[in-house]
């Protein structure tokens, strides 16, 4: 009986993508037989029916590989080619691909390299990893309109303590134990990278006219921000702001860090 096309399709997934290449993956299929391969895949002379599905596992494999390579040049460029093509292997096995665009494949790399021995020599390379994953994540992410400084202008004096905003729906808070932003901004520039420093620090990372940036936040920012997120009113995050900016005018910091969200497109209407 002819195998059904859904059937055919399964068959050459599984052995496209069996971890240690397609004769294992060819021997586990015990209901196939040894031959039938043969029977589904055209072979010939010059290349046999599992030479040429294996081309096929060569480009999946491949093909993954640069797609992370673009997603994790700093990654890359820290541990190197040959260390890279084994963290993407290893990384394969523990994480196959669940979704059909290759924009996600990378969505696990950071919790990988949490407890991946390449850490031993550079201890910072999963914030990194975090970093740029969440690069990829806000450039691909939902888009909303932004608030413009205008709208904010014709808000009566009164209206401004109960007034709610809300950050960018693409837009994330990452908190890191390494300060990996400068090792980062150094290889997407090509200049000489220089290995992270430990210490807490978070990151906001947002979009804004098709483009990705990234900063570290100071406390008072970050509080601030987190504040907007829970949904605080603007009265709210005055005071916290009063409460833990260094700035001996709060006011001024206030005003400041609104000024800078609405520049770079970071708020949105509450």
């Amino acid at each position: 009986m002819p195998i059904q096309l859904k059937e055919l399709e399964n068959l050459l997934y599984r052995l496209i993508t069996a971890p240690n290449g397609v004769a294992e993956g060819l021997a586990a299929e015990r209901e196939l037989g040894a031959a039938a391969l043969d029977a589904i895949v055209l072979g010939d002379d010059r290349m046999s029916a599992e030479a040429r599905v294996d081309i096929y596992a060569n480009m999946y494999f491949y093909r993954i590989r640069d797609a992370l390579k673009e997603d994790f040049p700093a990654t890359l460029a820290v541990l190197g080619d040959a260390n890279f093509h084994n963290l993407v292997t290893g990384y394969l096995l523990e994480y196959p691909p669940t979704q059909p665009s290759i924009s996600h494949c990378g969505s696990h790399l950071a919790e990988y390299l949490r407890d991946h021995p390449l850490r031993d020599d550079a201890p910072f390379i999963a914030d990194l990893a975090a970093l740029e994953r969440a690069s990829v994540e806000v450039f691909l992410g939902p888009d909303a309109a932004p608030i413009e400084p205008d709208t904010l202008r014709a808000l009566a004096p009164q209206d401004w303590p109960a007034m709610k905003l809300k950050i960018h729906p693409s837009a994330q808070i990452l908190v890191l134990d390494w300060r990996v932003s400068e090792l980062l901004r150094a290889v997407e520039e090509g200049r000489a990278w220089k290995p992270a420093e430990r210490g807490a620090v978070k990151v906001l990372v947002w979009r804004r006219d098709a483009r990705v940036f990234y900063r570290d936040l100071e406390k008072a920012e970050a509080d601030a921000l987190e504040a907007v997120s829970r949904g605080a009113t603007f009265a709210e995050i005055c005071e916290l702001v009063a409460a833990t900016a260094e700035d001996p005018y709060p006011a001024a910091a206030m005003n400041r860090m609104l000024a800078r969200w609405l520049s770079d497109h970071l708020l949105t209407p509450g």
